[in-house]
C-alpha cells in the first residue's frame, strides 16, 4: 500500500513524510519500499540522519517535514498535524488497520469541520484502490 502512495506521490514530483510511532512498521515499510516494487526505485532514508533534507521519501517518529513534504502519510492510524512552524501539508493519507475504525471515522468528521479541508476515502479492493465506501 505505501510503496504505491510513495510511487504516486514522486510521480507527482513531491516528497514524502511518512510518521509512526511504531519502529517495527516503520522497519517493514523501509523494506517494502526497498522490494514491493522492483521496477521503481524509492528512496528513503530514516529521519534524524544527516541526509534527512536530501530524502525524497523520509521515514519518521515524528511529524517534522525535515526533507520539506508537502505530503504526509500517517501509517499507525494516528492522526498529527505536520510540527509547529512547518508548511502545512498540500496531502494527508490516514492509513488504519480495522481495529483502528473508530479512531479514523472520528478523524473524518472532525476534519469535515475544518474549513478548507477537502475529504476523500479510498479502500483497496483485491488489489486495486477504489474512491468511496
Amino acid at each position: 500500500m505505501l510503496p504505491r502512495l510513495a510511487q504516486g506521490t514522486m510521480g507527482a514530483g513531491e516528497r514524502l513524510l511518512v510518521v509512526s510511532e511504531d519502529a517495527a512498521q516503520l522497519g517493514r515499510i523501509s523494506e517494502a519500499l526497498w522490494t514491493r516494487l522492483p521496477e521503481t526505485f524509492l528512496a528513503h532514508g530514516m529521519a534524524g540522519g544527516a541526509h534527512d533534507a536530501r530524502q525524497p521519501i523520509l521515514l519518521s517518529h515524528e511529524p517534522v517535514p525535515a526533507n520539506g513534504a508537502r505530503y504526509l502519510a500517517l501509517a499507525d492510524g494516528v492522526w498529527r498535524e505536520f510540527a509547529e512552524g512547518s508548511e502545512s501539508a498540500a496531502r494527508v493519507f490516514l492509513l488504519f488497520p480495522p481495529e483502528r475504525i473508530d479512531d479514523a471515522r472520528a478523524t473524518w468528521r472532525m476534519l469535515g469541520k475544518r474549513e478548507g479541508a477537502e475529504r476523500k476515502y479510498w479502500r483497496q479492493d483485491g488489489g486495486k484502490w477504489l474512491e468511496g465506501p
